[in-house]
């Protein structure tokens, strides 16, 4: 049915999941998976926690949608809460304080991220009208929009760039890890109308990415030099997934503005946000009618998005995922040593945030894991990654690394 009455834009696994519960989940004829991709990290806090489930159905029978025409009692407590908890991470120099801009899917994130640079580059950098650049990485994933898809780099491939052009101006595709060129190029269109960089501290979709030492911190004083908003797009790498709250944290770097979604809406709900300081998302740049969304910020979003937050906190995710990612990675390595069935290129990640690249297209691994009761997915066809619910234990992981194993070594 879903290939007869639904379009061909997915190339799933060839599994039915019809239920789950925290890493497990279960096929119609009940036989039992490992997930080891969380619905691309949305699944931090694992598949239908109960305490988010019991939220959303108190929320849902009282009110679950207003519209922004109206106020309502949900809205202000919850991004009051992800305003303290995010703030210390943003950089507030001037010390303006905190605002963030509610919205639903990653994607319209991304997009928002990029209307609000934009507003910020025209009223608060004064770069002329119908200016303002804004640089983005090769290999980059932050959506699937027009604007978005024109600035992907993946140029070879319909899937991604494809047959959606003209794209948006204003965009230029720059090498990721290298700070001298994200420099030069500042340089070369010119500061005074370069108003943004937006980038992933890892790339996940690219195959788990992982930039050299010191990037993060190198384009933090780039952006400082040049007045250039530094954007981390932490909507996968963000909630802890890295081993860390952000994974910007690793290198104790404060980007000016996050883009957040999966992991914030607790694996149940689309929630979405772009939090910056007043300055670059306030009144004064974003202003009554330039920007909205008739679920951005309903009641059932915010209260399952206020949940989701206070099980990442109270239950110390981002350390979980620190220590059982180093375990993990660690095994796997060893597994890579040895003779595969298809030879390993690279084993490489942060946190829970893992992947191994192979040498040739690994498809057929990908199956064989489902067979053998571990869902993952390949990403540019010779990289698995790996991301597990970070409720995961340290028994389960040692299943996954004995199936592994047993899955890519004759």
């Amino acid at each position: 049915m879903d290939y007869k009455y639904g379009a061909h834009n997915y190339h799933p696994i060839p599994v039915v999941i019809s239920k789950a519960q925290g890493v497990w989940v279960f096929d119609p004829e009940g036989k039992k998976y490992l997930d080891c991709l969380s619905a691309y990290s949305s699944q931090n806090t694992g598949h239908c926690h109960p305490e988010i489930i019991e939220a959303m159905k108190k929320q849902a029978d009282k009110v679950t949608l207003t519209s922004r025409a109206f106020h309502n009692d949900m809205m202000g407590p919850y991004l009051k809460k992800l305003c303290e908890l995010v703030g210390p991470h943003i950089n507030d120099p001037k010390n303006v304080g905190i605002m963030a801009l509610p919205m639903n899917t990653g994607t319209e994130a991304v997009s928002t991220g990029l209307k609000v640079t934009r507003a910020w580059g025209y009223i608060k950098k004064k770069i002329p009208k119908n200016k303002a650049h804004i640089f983005v990485c090769n290999n980059n994933f932050h959506g699937r929009t027009i604007t978005i898809a024109g600035f992907s780099s993946d140029i070879s491939a319909v899937r991604y760039y494809g047959n959606f052009g003209p794209y948006t101006p204003g965009f230029s595709i720059i090498p990721y890890g290298d700070p001298e060129k994200l420099k030069n190029h500042i340089i070369e269109i010119g500061p005074e109308n370069v108003a943004g960089f937006l980038f992933e501290p890892i790339q996940g979709e690219a195959g788990v990415n992982v930039p050299p030492e010191g990037y993060i911190k190198a384009v933090r004083e780039i952006c400082t030099k040049y007045n250039v908003l530094m954007i981390a797009d932490e909507i996968q790498t963000g909630l802890g997934r890295t081993g860390a709250l952000f994974a910007c944290d690793h290198e104790q770097v404060k980007p000016d503005m996050l883009l957040l979604g999966k992991a914030l809406g607790g694996g149940i709900y689309p929630v979405s946000a772009v939090v910056s300081v007043k300055e670059v998302i306030g009144p004064d740049v974003i202003k009554k009618g330039t920007h909205g969304s008739t679920f951005g910020g309903n009641p059932l979003a915010c209260a399952v998005a206020t949940k989701a937050l206070d099980i990442h906190i109270e239950n110390n995710l981002a350390e979980r995922a620190n220590d059982l990612g180093a375990y993990f990675i660690n095994g796997l390595k060893k597994i890579a040593k040895k003779e595969t069935k298809i030879p390993v290129k690279d084993v490489r990640g942060k946190g829970l945030l893992t992947a191994i690249e192979f040498t040739q297209n690994a498809r057929s691994i990908v199956e064989d894991l489902m067979n053998n009761g571990i869902l993952a997915k390949d990403t540019h066809s010779t990289t698995i990654r790996f991301a597990p619910p970070l409720v995961i234990t340290k028994e389960e992981l040692d299943w996954a690394l004995n199936t592994i194993e047993s899955v890519l070594v004759e």
